[in-house]
């Protein structure tokens, strides 16, 4: 049976870098209100809310300090209760961020925790040191160096896989998950629609002991996709989520194709679908820092893989913590908008349910930073830190940092051509990027052959297409730049060509052409630079 959140589009939102109403440079939840009739224009039906928790912001607002109020930097519970009520006024439905791994140290848990005998203590996970009383085990974590931390107070080190500001949360503790489970029921008895879940098949640790070695995250094989998890989620899945109308959306760490199946399967009972990022690692060796060439012909593999191999995708090229899809797949300096509408193209016409980021459907790209001072986000100063350490050249780290830094995709939202981009009236927390004057949304919003016109397009003809939200997909060709695949259901298929490159190519395919992001007529088998057709083909 068809789910209604596998009909609608979901559009992430930054909220710091969203809106700004008040002038301090901040987006906030009054701001995401102003712009809500934009995005029910666009054809979105959810919204995916990154944190809006009350937070220190060491993890800008993935340290959550109360999962029951709201940071006074985004607004009030107000606020927000009036952005849930303003958004089903337009038929869209409101998602927030489940950030259940760790906490801040500034939650009130935590602080109680810190004394050995308090009923809060085993809300974490303290060990004392080994025989030198240095940490437990060997692990190191996300953001580099060692996952536990000395605390003074206690006389014991605690565990965070992230940083230091984020401990995690024991899920030994059945009391853990009955705090988790309130807190779900909480937003949504306020009217939420579901949950997007943080790192969340690493929650549960089977084990303390070392780690294997290795470059970056070592101790991996003792809590990644663990059977606690699996557990956890099919509890949580039992006594709370099937108890309303909603679904979950998983992002997973390093998960493989087995490992989701097994997180997502309808019959499982865990979660309705997952964030994997396989698709957007093909020119990346380690993660998304170190590149390498880019083949189109690796890019339809892992298309292939995971579209065939999961009951149900969620389908996304940009988020918070990725840079911009046109800098990164596209051509951002000769074929800005062309590239972007075939990446675009790409997107909505794969199976499963539609994730945009802010931005992304004005073409926005990576920001023309100059040096590391600009960064806001820890993971590129830790990671720039580790390069170092390990000899790496300095201009060749700022390179890579540059490119795949999550602050390209965390740069306000563009909305004018006006001064700070129409984002606020005061200086943004994190700087505009310089091509604002020709890349915003206003500009977009008036030009009929725009990437926002595009995206509206392509939007409307996905939402009247079951072939493509729910037929199967099958690989076709692959020869250099080139790729092609087919959508079928029913009898019905559409053929989908795509080239990545600034190159023209050759693809000789006959159907009726449907869908081209050159506005052309008919398909002659010839191939511009960035050129994406759909095709209609015959039963």
């Amino acid at each position: 049976m068809k789910k209604w959140w596998q009909e609608e589009v979901v559009y992430q939102i930054y909220p710091r870098s969203f809106q700004d109403s008040n002038g301090d440079g901040i987006g906030d939840i009054p701001g995401i209100i102003s712009r809500l009739d934009e995005l029910k224009e666009l054809g979105v039906g959810i919204i995916w809310l990154s944190p809006v928790y009350k937070s220190p912001d060491a993890d800008n607002g993935y340290d959550i300090s109360d999962y029951r109020d709201i940071n006074p930097k985004f607004g009030t519970m107000s606020d927000m209760d009036n952005l849930i009520k303003e958004a089903a006024s337009r038929k869209i439905k409101i998602v927030m961020d489940l950030v259940i791994n760790h906490t801040s140290d500034e939650h009130e848990w935590f602080k109680k925790s810190r004394d050995k005998n308090s009923p809060y203590r085993d809300y974490y996970i303290w060990k004392p040191g080994n025989a030198n009383n240095k940490p437990p085990n060997n692990w190191t974590g996300f953001f580099m160096g060692s996952v536990w931390e000395y605390d003074e107070q206690s006389g014991e080190y605690y565990l965070h896989l992230f940083h230091k500001k984020q401990p995690d949360l024991n899920y030994h503790n059945p009391k853990v998950i009955e705090e988790i489970k309130d807190i779900m029921r909480f937003w949504l008895d306020k009217g939420i629609a579901g949950f997007r879940c943080d790192v969340i098949n690493i929650i549960y640790k089977s084990s303390f002991a070392n780690g294997k070695k290795a470059l970056a995250i070592r101790g991996l094989e003792h809590y990644k996709s663990k059977e606690g998890t699996h557990r956890i989620l099919r509890e949580l899945r039992r006594d709370v989520l099937d108890r309303y109308d909603c679904f979950t959306v998983g992002e997973t760490v390093m998960v493989d194709l087995d490992e989701a199946k097994l997180l997502c399967d309808n019959e499982r009972k865990e979660l309705d679908m997952l964030f994997y990022f396989e698709h957007l690692e093909v020119d990346r060796r380690i993660a998304r820092y170190v590149p390498k060439k880019f083949k189109a012909k690796k890019l339809l593999a892992v298309l292939a893989k995971w579209q065939q191999g999961l009951e149900w995708n969620a389908v996304y090229l940009e988020n918070h913590d990725q840079p911009r899809i046109v800098s990164h797949y596209g051509d951002d300096s000769l074929y800005p908008e062309r590239s972007a509408k075939m990446l675009a193209t790409m997107q909505f016409t794969l199976g499963g349910t539609m994730f945009i980021y802010q931005g992304q459907e004005i073409g926005m790209t990576n920001f023309d930073f100059d040096e590391l001072s600009q960064l806001n986000d820890v993971e590129s100063h830790n990671i720039h830190a580790l390069m170092k350490k390990i000899g790496i050249p300095r201009k060749l780290r700022w390179e890579w940092i540059k490119t795949a830094s999550r602050d390209n995709a965390r740069t306000p939202m563009q909305w004018n051509g006006e001064a700070m981009a129409g984002f606020t009236s005061g200086t943004p927390w994190l700087k505009i990027n310089g091509n604002y004057q020709k890349i915003n949304y206003q500009e977009q919003k008036e030009r009929s052959d725009s990437v926002l016109a595009y995206y509206k397009e392509v939007i409307a003809f996905r939402h009247n297409n079951d072939v493509l939200k729910y037929g199967s997909f099958t690989p076709v060709f692959a020869k250099g730049s080139v790729i092609a695949y087919r959508r079928e259901l029913d009898g019905d298929n559409y053929l989908i060509i795509l080239n990545f490159s600034k190159k023209p190519a050759k693809a000789a395919f006959k159907g009726s052409l449907v869908l081209s992001n050159l506005g052309r007529a008919n398909y002659d088998g010839k191939l511009a630079a960035y050129e994406a057709v759909v095709m209609k083909c015959e039963r």
